[in-house]
């Protein structure tokens, strides 16, 4: 049996939700960003790429040794 939940309850759950955080979104309207603004906005995505290549290595990494034990 599945029950409804009601508006007030809904709400309640969302508020333990993480925020995002405002403006971390790429991409961004850049037209009404002053350059220290726009420079911080490279750092960001500088250090998101950052993040991203080392996923992917340590995915690489766990798909290497995966794949040498099926060998």
């Amino acid at each position: 049996m599945f029950l409804k939940k009601t508006q007030a309850e809904a709400h309640m759950f969302d508020e333990d939700l993480p925020k995002k955080k405002q403006g971390s979104e790429f991409p961004r309207l850049l037209d009404n960003m002053s350059i220290t603004e726009l420079e911080e906005y490279i750092a960001e995505m500088k250090a998101e790429i950052m993040r991203v290549e080392g996923n992917i290595q340590k995915k690489k990494a766990s798909h290497e040794a995966a794949s040498s034990v099926f060998k």
